[in-house]
């Protein structure tokens, strides 16, 4: 299942992307660049299972799956193999890679600057990522990105502070961009057992 928070959003992602006319009954289409001249996909980075990413792609819209594990990639493979993604399978790009390696080793940039018409991140911190994440967006693009933050201690893992969000970081990475969603708090699992702590954030690059 997808998330809510991508639900949400989907429509201003669609106008980002050209995939399909402006939407016109959207709360925030009117605050977004309203004709854009180039195609950019979305990023699903650490898409794990590409459940998002596919959720995208049933709606028309061009993603690229990144992950480091061959085994997730794989998975989002097969589920393109289904019926539901007959016409738009053409729309995916499959990228394995090792984000953190290539940070670490003061390699080039390995998200390209304005590369993508969105990011969509769900549960993953690598905060060294922050600055090529933030640059591979077009102008007038979104991020959409949620992650558990300190209190997600309480409910177990992740317990370890280098993958849990402090309060208010999301709002201080991006407080050069045009935030339209913030949340800090706890939710509930999507499989419905039990709570997280979480920190979302929605944000428009100016």
């Amino acid at each position: 299942m997808h998330s809510q928070l991508l639900t949400q959003y989907i429509e201003e992602i669609k106008s980002l992307t050209n995939a399909i006319a402006k939407p016109t009954a959207s709360t925030l289409t009117d605050s977004l660049t309203p004709s854009l001249t180039e195609e950019k996909p979305v990023l699903d980075l650490a898409c794990g299972n590409g459940r998002n990413g596919l959720y995208l792609l049933e709606n028309n819209i061009p993603v690229v799956f990144a992950d480091v594990k061959e085994q997730a990639l794989t998975q989002v493979k097969n589920s393109l193999l289904l019926k539901a993604y007959r016409n738009s399978k053409a729309l995916a790009k499959l990228w394995q890679v090792d984000f953190e390696s290539n940070i670490s080793n003061n390699t080039p940039s390995i998200l390209q600057p304005n590369s993508y018409s969105a990011v969509v991140t769900f549960n993953y911190l690598h905060r060294a990522l922050f600055e090529q994440l933030k640059d591979s967006v077009i102008s007038g693009g979104l991020v959409i990105y949620e992650t558990f933050n300190v209190d997600q201690a309480k409910f177990g893992r992740p317990s370890n502070p280098d993958f849990l969000l402090k309060k208010g970081e999301l709002n201080s990475i991006f407080n050069d961009w045009r935030i339209i969603h913030s949340f800090e708090g706890i939710v509930e699992k999507e499989n419905g057992l039990g709570d997280k702590a979480v920190a979302q954030i929605v944000a428009i690059k100016l």
